[in-house]
């Protein structure tokens, strides 16, 4: 049996490199749920829309077979707590959703733009991992820890072991189909409204970034659920996934990794500090849009246009950083990776940030209404 250090850099590698094509491809279809948000309020353009819903869809589907398989338990992730911190998700999904739309972007967008060049995004990410940092150990913890996830909805009177979907349809009935029959029936659901819509049909660009992207989560939790597991780790006879911050079970998120990040730069020298898998993947997702940029010679700097627009971006990385952590989990920690596991938190954090996203923009508006 390997042993933690030995199978660290495998796992490590093997995040960098999945996130790496998430970064290329992220980039090369634009892939960015503000966006996509924008794109449907503003103009009625729902495709980037659905082509984040079809990576959900692919995500669901793929980890329910990796769950069916054995091959991982998603009960050992963060998402499927039985005592859901449900004001939690509420606040800091509304808080995560209102900053992505000040700071042009939600985490994932802001990695990719800082490997494209952008000096905002990269302003906006070390305010991201400084808010995240405040909010897991610092001054925002007190109100995260006693305040917001001081209430909680109980799910195990119903039966089930864990707040997610299936164990809630197994709890009321469907017994050991559920593990199977819910998840097919909702990626089906969401499979078919996505590709409903004729326009979206013909973006095979858009088809392809769904389907890639839903599959890189789904890798994600192999990597860290089988490939890192070890039922018994030969130096503390006990469970341990390898190369996590959470000592969890994780796929993509990346919201408090960025804290992580900086807190291993902070603090090179102390051995303590290593590499993960949530780190790692951050990297490799601005490597990988680094590269796909240069190759397709649409690398720049970019700056701030004026101090207001400092202003925002300041204030969006900052709301992204503590709501990030107070939910879980951004755009891809709660509205893909979350979401694969169909636990509640994650449904109530995934509309959440939409609401919270669509309030910003009404903000925006208000705000140029104001200036013309």
């Amino acid at each position: 049996m390997k042993t933690a250090a030995e199978l660290a850099p495998l796992v490590t590698g093997l995040a960098f490199a999945l996130a790496f094509v998430f970064g290329w491809v992220s980039s090369r279809v634009n892939f960015c749920t503000m966006g996509a948000l924008a794109d449907g309020a503003n103009f009625g353009d729902w495709r980037r829309m659905r082509m984040w819903a079809l990576a959900i869809a692919v995500a669901i589907a793929g980890t329910a077979v990796l769950q069916s398989a054995g091959a991982i338990d998603a009960a050992k992730s963060i998402y499927v707590n039985p005592r859901v911190a449900w004001l939690a998700h509420i606040v800091g999904g509304a808080c995560f959703g209102f900053g992505m739309a000040l700071a042009s972007g939600c985490g994932a967008k802001t990695l990719v733009r800082v490997g494209g060049g952008n000096l905002k995004s990269l302003v906006v990410l070390i305010m991201i991992g400084l808010a995240a940092y405040m909010t897991l150990k610092g001054a925002f913890a007190g109100l995260r820890a006693f305040g917001l996830e001081a209430l909680r909805l109980d799910v195990s009177g119903t039966g089930a072991k864990t707040s997610d979907l299936v164990a809630l349809g197994a709890a009321t009935g469907l017994g050991t189909t559920a593990r199977w029959l819910v998840p097919a029936l909702v990626a089906a659901a969401i499979a078919a409204a996505v590709f409903v819509n004729r326009d979206f049909r013909e973006t095979r660009e858009m088809i392809v970034g769904g389907l890639v992207i839903g599959l890189l989560v789904v890798a994600g939790w192999y990597v860290s659920g089988h490939l890192g597991y070890l039922a018994e780790d030969p130096a503390t006879l006990e469970e341990k996934f390898v190369a996590t911050n959470t000592g969890r079970m994780e796929s993509f998120s990346f919201v408090a990794p960025a804290a992580y990040l900086l807190e291993l730069l902070l603090f090179w020298t102390d051995t303590s500090r290593v590499l993960t898998f949530g780190i790692a993947s951050g990297l490799g997702v601005m490597a990988g849009s680094a590269v796909q940029a240069l190759v397709s010679r649409t690398f720049r700097w970019e700056g701030f246009a004026s101090v207001e627009d400092l202003a925002n971006h300041l204030a969006g990385g900052t709301l992204m950083g503590f709501g990030g952590v107070t939910a879980l989990g951004c755009t891809i920690g709660q509205g893909i990776t979350g979401l694969s596991t169909l636990a509640i938190g994650s449904v109530l954090t995934f509309v959440s940030i939409v609401a919270g996203c669509l309030v910003a923009f009404r903000y925006q508006m208000w705000r140029l209404e104001r200036i013309a």
